[in-house]
């Protein structure tokens, strides 16, 4: 797991990512963005789980966590899609 970003790319912020849009549905990856605070614990780090719904700017992410279903609201620049 990354704790910091590489030198050249630090403090910049890929704006394709902050503004990518998901539908219901869509598998997901959690990959937090280090130069915008996460909120959650780094255990979420490489979870993967499907969106339920859009929520204000951010995402119900529906994650398995030790056998139960979770349900996170989680901003778009720290999701990443995944193909299934």
């Amino acid at each position: 797991m990354l704790k910091r970003k590489s030198i050249k790319t630090r403090g910049k912020l890929s704006f394709t990512r902050y503004f990518q849009e998901f539908k219901a549905g869509d598998s997901v990856a959690v990959v937090k963005e280090h130069s915008i605070p996460f909120g959650y614990s780094h255990r979420m780090q490489g979870r993967t789980g499907k969106v339920l719904a859009k929520q204000g700017a951010a995402y119900k992410v529906e994650i398995r966590d030790l056998h139960k279903t979770k349900v996170y609201h989680i901003r778009p620049v720290h999701l990443r899609r995944i193909s299934q």
